[in-house]
Parts: C-alpha cells; structure tokens; sequence
C-alpha cells in the first residue's frame, strides 16, 4: 500500500492545470481556464479548469474532480495507478506500507499466476518451433494461413503436444503449484493437460501480459471436439474486460480515433500483418460493456469489421447496443460474401482493401435505416415491427443533439415523419425514466436504503446521477432536489461561520442541522439526510476538510461537492457599491435560508397530510382525548406552514 504522506506528496504536486493541459487545450477564461471535454463529444466549450480550487467540471456531461481523478477518468486507472503515474511525472519516490494478510495473499497468488501463464506461454511457444510435431503441424498450419515468422513471434502463437500430461508433468518438475496450474485452466482434476493436440493463442493484458489462452484443433469432420477451447477466468483474467491483441493496437487506434473490431484471432493477425495494426478480436464472445470502455480510453469511434453473410451481419448487430451505451460512434463495413477479413485482405492487398473500407464504410444507424426501408419496402406492418427496434436503438443515444440528427436521418430514409420517430423515442425514454422510478421505490419500500449511510465505496447504496435525469420534472421525485440542496450547501460551506438572531455565531452546517432537525426524520433520500448529518458532526469536532470530498470514493458524493463549488459563470468586477455584494455562488447564508424554508415547507405539508389521515381514523374509533391532542398538533403545523408559505411568497393552502 502506498503510504500517506506519499499520497499526500503527490497531493500536493499535482495541479490540476498542468495534468489536464497535457491532454486538453486550454485558454484562459477570467481566473478559470476553458477547453473541450475529453469526456464526452462537443463543439463549445464547456470544461472548466479552476487553479485556484484545483479542480476541473465539465458543465456538458457532469465530470468533475481533482488532478488525481482527471488520470483515473481519462486513463481508465485505479487509485493507486493514478498516484503511481502522477508520482512518476512529479519525481516523487513512493513510500510503501504493509497490506493486510489478506491482500499480500492475494497479490502474491496472481504474481505466482501470472509467473505460471509466462512459462505456459514460453513452453507453447517453444514446441511451435522446436518439437518435431509442432513444426509439423503447427508451424505449417500458421505459414499455410499466411502468416510470417516475424508475425508468429510477435503475437506469441505456439502448439500443445496430443500427449495427455506433457505439459503438467514438466511444469510440477520445475516445482510449478498443481493447484495453481487448476486455477488457471491449465491442468483438469484428474491432472490431465487441458490443452493437447491445437495451435495455441496467447490472449494478453493491454499491457503485454500472457493472462489466458485459445487453442484450436486441426481435426475437421468430428463435431465432438470443439473448434477453439479457451481458459476460464481466473484472479488475472476477465474475459468481459478483455481484447485480443488490444496491447499492440492501442498506440495506433489512438492515433487513428478508430479502432477495428472483427470477430477471430486469425483475422486480427492478418490485418496486423498487412499493416492496419488498429484492430483487436473480442475473443470469441459477445461484445461487453467492459470490452467497449477498453477501447474508449484510446478512440470514441469503432468500426465492426465483419463478414458479409447474414451470420456476420447479426454477430455485428449484438454489437450496436453494447457501443452505443458507452456514447461511442459506430461504422460498419460488410465484406463480400464468402470472405473474411482475413481472406479478403490476401485476396486484394492492403491498398484495395482499405480503399474497400473507404467505400463501403456507412455509419450502424444508417446502414439499420436502410436495411428496414429494403426489407420491408411493401410490408407496412414488417416494417412497423422493425421500426421498434430503430427507435430503441435511437434511445440508447445519450447525446440528445446527436439523437436528433439520426432520428432525422431515420426519419428521410424511412419515408416517416421525424415528429412520430420522436415520440416514440421519447416514448421509449420515459418508459425507462418510469422503470428506474419503480425500481427507486422498491428499494425505499423494501427497506433497502435505511437510516444509516453505506461505506463509501458501496455507491450501489447511494442515488447516482442517471436516477434523477436532468430533463425530469422535478416533482416527480418528490423532494429530493431539496434534500440535495440542502446536502450540496453543507458540502461547499458547512464550516462557514454566519451570524444568525441576535448576533449569535454558528456555522451553516450546524445552521442547517439545526433548522430541519423536528422533520429530519422525513427525508425522502436518507442519502443526503446522513451526509448533512455527517458534515454537520465533522464541522463541530473540526475534522470537516471539504478537498476529502473532492477526492471521496464515493462517486455520487465526489460529484455533489464538484458541483457545489464550481460555477458555469463568470463573476464581473461590478462598480461600487454592486462590487461589495457577495457572487450568487458565494451567498450560502441566503442560500440556507431559503433552502430550509422550501424544505420544511413541503416536509410540514406531508407530516399535515398523515395527521389528517391519523386524526380521520381517531374520530371513526371514537378516541377523544388522542383526537383532541391531534387537532392541536394539526393547528400548530398549519400555522407553522402558513408562515413558511408568507416567507416563500407563496398561497396558503
């Protein structure tokens, strides 16, 4: 583990304008710097750089942060990878602390793992071209399939020997654990080499490392043995998270914004081979939201690469959904019927098959449009059918301005009016803002979110940003923005010190706190309710340190302080006396106020309307003496509530 005052050294270093500089252009904007969001597509800027808070938000899509977290979003890095990074650039050498029994077990078990996949690796690869079979069998399956010696080495193919136990016998020689060489999928229970008698493929890491293997056999006509079979994941391997030969393709779908997809190992050799090195595989499986975030951290586009019969044409279809949703721009290129990439590219060469590309490229959206007005050119009701299917895919675009243009786009290509695309689309998008309300209420119902805050890193726990969508009407879920206001001033000025009746002192945390403290009990996200509680705790005992929110675990509290000490505006230097009034931002004083009174003001109301239920039932069983306290406690809140109604300057009622 790294040490804290390492952290805190790096901490210290990094400023949020040099780290972010180094990715994004920036020009100066008043006191903040001005660039494009790396997080998300836009044409006016709206990511804002602040020196002095250190910290940077992106008013566009909501990202925000400090130094450290910038690495983390941009470079897809954990925690410790961002320090580790950030420290290298700074020159800070880092202190390490002592683990836990159980993570030094764990690290040491995926190092030994990993040792043992270099040596399989190394043993598969040297019976390729050592062993008499191997060079038999499958160097020349290799050379036959085209490719060179220089490309069999690069990509670490090798060959399994038929023997039974040949593998596992040397490595329990070189005192390799059994149990390891289980875990990873390399020896069965009875002891037996999992893989014999295939050419072997090394499936790596982005960064280079042999995590898990592919063999295919050479015997064709015997429908009982598998074409490939493949290692199961292990404490190094996610199959959901990784692309074959993504580590030698990085650096140039980087480069060209555009990363290749296909469907085999052979095909992405090929192309490698052939000189378009931005090409992975997703490893004989279907395309996955962690496979599509791999790519992202290198381009925003992918281009499906795949056969051109119908099987190709569906495998690329199960891709749409899964890139759409990572706001990822999606082509296709269909191949001619009986090729592959792989036979295509030896067919015609590099220069025909790329200008191929050129040609026949057609944005996934288009090409789906299309596909329906041919299909179903004189079936009204097919083609009702499969528009079902367009406009969920259209729903599944999160950029609203974008979803536009292509509902446009369906819209002249369908012969179908855009304002019936829309509504449906709309319809769709509703329908699931309505399914996320219910799952909301269920967890409330069930008893899912209780009184007491989760730890910060279980953030399933907490209302992400996606529960509340920005173009939801606000009283559809009921008074959660309040709550959330009343949290996000608690977060950028809970240790402010205000004055309140009679020159007393206090700060806005406890302001607050105590304020709402008779109806804290009716919150209807306990979220905010424990975290203004929380503030308000560590404001009295002095341990409130507002940068720990910045940098919290907890993504949904990280974001709240981001925006609650960011502005989208520029403040001007007004003349006097304009210029000795607080920036609307900075005015957290009034903005306590007012937030409590709105507050309270609808908790008051719903307390009144469970009264009224209570009191109905009390007069039906004839309580006297409970009724007659009840309908004074029901005059008392009304009065309470008519005055909160005369500060808001809204009607009683």
């Amino acid at each position: 583990m790294i040490s804290q005052r390492s952290i805190q050294q790096v901490i210290a270093a990094a400023t949020v304008e040099d780290v972010v500089s180094y990715y994004v252009e920036l020009r100066k904007r008043g006191a903040n710097l001005l660039g494009l969001c790396p997080f998300h597509d836009e044409k006016t800027p709206s990511f804002t750089v602040s020196p002095a808070k250190n910290i940077y938000k992106c008013f566009g899509c909501g990202k925000g942060g400090d130094p450290i977290r910038f690495i983390m979003e941009h470079d897809q890095l954990t925690y410790p990878e961002a320090i580790r990074f950030l420290a290298d650039r700074y020159g800070i050498e880092l202190e390490e602390t002592q683990r836990s029994d159980n993570y030094v077990e764990e690290k040491q078990e995926r190092e030994s793992l990993q040792v043992i996949n270099d040596y399989a690796r190394d043993y598969f690869v040297k019976q390729l071209w050592d062993s008499e079979n191997g060079k038999a069998i499958g160097l020349s399956y290799f050379k036959e399939r085209g490719f060179r010696e220089v490309t069999i080495k690069r990509f670490d193919l090798g060959y399994a020997h038929k023997k039974p136990d040949d593998f596992t016998q040397e490595a329990v020689g070189k005192q390799y654990n059994i149990e390891l060489l289980r875990t990873l999928g390399l020896t069965s229970k009875k002891d037996l080499d999992f893989f014999r008698d295939r050419v072997m493929f090394t499936i790596h890491s982005a960064s280079g490392k042999p995590i898990a293997f592919a063999g295919r056999t050479l015997i064709t006509g015997n429908k009982k043995i598998p074409k490939y079979i493949n290692s199961p994941e292990t404490p190094i391997y996610n199959k959901s998270n990784v692309l074959y030969a993504l580590h030698l393709a990085k650096g140039e779908i980087s480069k060209q914004n555009n990363c290749f997809l296909v469907e085999g190992y052979t095909d992405v050799i090929s192309l490698h081979q052939g000189g378009i090195e931005n090409v992975v595989a997703s490893s004989g499986t279907s395309l996955t939201d962690g496979q599509v975030k791999a790519v992202k951290r290198y381009a925003d586009t992918i281009t499906l690469l795949y056969d051109g019969d119908a099987a190709g044409i569906k495998a690329a279809m199960r891709g749409l959904d899964v890139i759409l949703k990572q706001g990822m721009n999606v082509f296709l290129v269909t191949l001619p019927e009986s090729h592959d990439p792989d036979s295509y590219l030896q067919k015609v060469g590099k220069t025909n098959f790329e200008q191929y590309i050129a040609d026949t490229r057609v944005d996934f959206i288009e090409y789906m449009a299309r596909s329906v007005a041919k299909d179903y050119k004189n079936d009204p009701i097919g083609k009702a059918k499969a528009m079902k299917d367009v406009v969920s895919t259209l729903s599944l675009i999160g950029d609203s301005l974008k979803r536009t243009f292509y509902v446009q786009l369906c819209a002249e290509i369908l012969d179908i009016k855009e304002v019936i695309i829309q509504r449906e689309v709309s319809k769709t998008l509703k329908k699931k803002i309505n399914q996320e309300k219910s799952r909301k209420k269920f967890r409330q119902n069930t008893g899912d979110q209780g009184p007491t805050p989760p730890p910060p890193s279980e953030e399933s726990q907490w209302i992400t940003e996606q529960s509340i969508p920005l173009d939801m009407p606000r009283e559809s879920v009921g008074d959660i923005y309040k709550e959330k206001d009343l949290a996000r001033i608690c977060i950028a000025a809970g240790d402010q010190v205000i004055t309140i009746d009679e020159g007393e002192e206090t700060t806005i945390a406890a302001y607050v706190y105590s304020s709402i403290f008779d109806v804290i009990d009716y919150f209807d996200e306990p979220a905010y309710r424990d975290l203004i509680i929380e503030i308000f705790q560590k404001v009295e005992s002095g341990e409130f340190d507002q940068d720990s929110y910045i940098r919290h675990d907890n993504e949904r509290i990280r974001n709240l302080t981001i925006d609650a000490i960011s502005s989208p505006y520029q403040y001007s230097k007004w003349p006097t006396p304009m210029h000795s009034q607080k920036v609307p931002n900075e005015n957290f004083e009034r903005d306590a106020a007012n937030s409590i009174i709105r507050f309270k003001y609808e908790k008051i109301k719903k307390v009144i309307g469970k009264l009224k239920e209570r009191i109905t039932q009390l007069a039906e069983s004839k309580e006297e003496e409970s009724l007659n306290i009840a309908l004074l406690a029901l005059n008392k809140l009304n009065e309470e509530k008519k005055a909160l109604a005369i500060k808001l300057g809204t009607t009683y009622g």
